[in-house]
């Protein structure tokens, strides 16, 4: 039990989500409701259900009377997950007795299971999980192919110099100057990079000899090309990198800054620069390729530079479990020993997918999405432009207090540049769209399959483009019915088509011109004959003495 007056009540305005549900259950709730959001809530990493409050910030709490023994209901929930023990909380506040299950996430390689299904949560409610996903949880047992020893790799083939950097910037990024006065092989051990007197191929993959890697590991390279045009068969520069990561990662950046254009735009009286290429987002997606290639597999990772675009293709697909639609939100680095002494030396803030920074920092500085399509089976493929495609959104994401500017997660980010550029929302992208149109981000019109969204009119007003929403949104439903009207008596000899709707006005469905053709026909204005599909469209004598 605790005591009311010592909670934070974080979770009357944590946001619902993965890891949080709120329920206002004031009498009663299903346990096999409780059961199926334990595993789900297990299955995402651990989290709170909470009962007694309402479910959307700013919440209230209600009160409850569900399971008076929580502590009997936990333990029955615990026999009956297996993998995980659930631990309530009871809070009691003037407003009402709030229940609080604490679910732990679910162990590594093991996915939750309840009466025959593995479940996750999608919104407010649960769906199964993909086989994909249930793979790539069992694939999380599997052994590191970075973790493993390298046979026959010494300490003399790591280069002391590159050891020596990763050193520094692991003390900085730490806080520890008393790591940089520590020997190279402790650093090692630390890093778990040196296990039970053996060399990791983690260790050889950065800071590894030329010779060495040659000999150990020889598709351990990345090579560098520019090219005048995406046409041209030469290239005018090349260089290959066979040695740990640590001794040429600012040389791949210099060669690639070399030729950055500088885009410049207007904000207000003064004229800003911006690069083609962003340092951070090129630096992180080669380091992506370093922690995510499959180094079973042969071929090297290629950066490829023409005017204003950089490729970046690395051997073996995405890790398991991971596609182009869940690259946000994917955190299961191939190489985890790689990522993991990356994230230490600060290179990258965690040893995950890394596409979330590359993602944000495009979309802020107005440049086209990170396309990941051209990537399958056998090879991970990005192609960075560098073109400033929407300087407008430079200056909204660049001015400090816009309303929204604690609140986008970059999946967010990603809808506004998606639904900016008129561009379909896609796969998980849009259990986001009610939360954004809450916030008065986006609008939605129409219903049921006719529904799409686009930025409200407070975006284009903040962004200073009003005239652009007026555009995006169409035109009102009375003056979409007077030109059908007009368009029907044009074609009052053989009548209009319904497709001749439709091709006039893309914007709207099927759904919603029927409707809007139904209530000039209730109204006496029109008068279709023949079948539904291929009926016509005629003026009515009531429609003909109105025009």
């Amino acid at each position: 039990m605790t005591d009311a007056a010592a909670l934070p009540y974080d979770w009357l305005v944590e946001r619902e989500g993965e890891r949080l549900e709120c329920k206002e259950a004031k009498s009663r709730f299903s346990y096999d409701a409780l059961e199926e959001y334990c595993a789900a809530i297990a299955n995402e990493g651990g989290g709170r259900i909470v009962l007694g409050v309402t479910d959307k910030p700013p919440r209230q709490i209600v009160g409850t009377a569900a399971f008076p023994e929580p502590q009997k209901e936990a333990s029955r929930l615990t026999e009956r997950l297996r993998y995980i023990k659930v631990r309530p909380d009871e809070v009691f506040t003037p407003s009402g007795r709030v229940l609080i299950f604490h679910v732990p996430g679910r162990p590594k390689g093991i996915a939750i299971e309840i009466n025959g299904r593995f479940l996750m949560r999608a919104g407010d409610s649960l769906r199964p999980m993909t086989q994909d996903q249930i793979r790539r949880i069992v694939l999380e047992a599997e052994p590191d192919f970075s973790a493993e020893r390298c046979s026959g790799l010494s300490l003399a083939d790591l280069d002391a110099t590159a050891i020596r950097a990763f050193q520094a910037r692991w003390s900085r990024k730490a806080g520890k100057p008393s790591l940089l006065k520590h020997s190279q092989e402790r650093i090692l051990g630390d890093t778990e990079l040196l296990v039970g007197g053996g060399i990791t191929f983690a260790a050889l993959i950065l800071f590894g000899r030329p010779a060495a890697v040659a000999r150990h590991l020889s598709q351990a390279e990345t090579i560098f090309e520019f090219r005048m045009s995406e046409a041209s068969i030469r290239h005018v520069q090349r260089e290959e990198f066979r040695s740990g990561f640590f001794l040429w990662h600012d040389r791949l950046w210099e060669l690639i800054n070399l030729r950055n254009e500088v885009l410049s735009y207007q904000d207000g009286l003064f004229r800003w620069d911006i690069p083609a290429h962003d340092e951070e987002t090129v630096r992180e997606a080669v380091m992506n390729s370093v922690s995510h290639r499959d180094y079973r597999r042969p071929g090297s990772v290629m950066v490829r530079q023409w005017q204003g675009r950089l490729d970046i293709v690395s051997p073996g697909g995405f890790p398991d479990g991971v596609t182009i639609e869940t690259i946000l939100s994917a955190e299961e680095p191939r190489n985890r020993r790689v990522a993991e002494t990356l994230q230490r030396s600060g290179l990258i803030e965690r040893s995950g997918q890394g596409a979330d920074l590359i993602f944000r920092k495009t979309i802020e500085s107005g440049k086209p999405l990170p396309d990941y399509s051209r990537s399958d089976g056998s090879k991970v493929w990005l192609t960075l432009r560098g073109e400033l495609q929407s300087p407008e959104l430079v200056r909204f994401f660049r001015r400090s207090g816009n309303p929204w500017e604690e609140k986008l997660l970059v999946e967010d980010l990603v809808i506004v540049d998606l639904l900016y550029r008129n561009q379909p929302v896609w796969g998980s992208l849009r259990s986001r769209l009610p939360a954004l149109e809450d916030w008065g981000v986006v609008e939605r019109i129409g219903r049921g399959r006719g529904v799409r969204y686009l930025l409200s009119r407070k975006f284009y007003s903040e962004i200073g483009r009003t005239g652009a929403y007026t555009r995006r949104k169409g035109l009102s439903q009375e003056a979409v019915k007077e030109l059908l009207l007009d368009h029907i008596r044009k074609q009052s000899a053989e009548g209009a088509r319904f497709r001749e709707f439709q091709d006039g006005f893309p914007n709207l469905s099927r759904g919603q011109i029927r409707s809007i053709l139904a209530q000039l026909r209730s109204a006496g204005l029109v008068t279709v004959s023949g079948e539904r599909r291929s009926g016509r469209w005629h003026i009515s004598a009531t429609g003909r003495a109105k025009s």
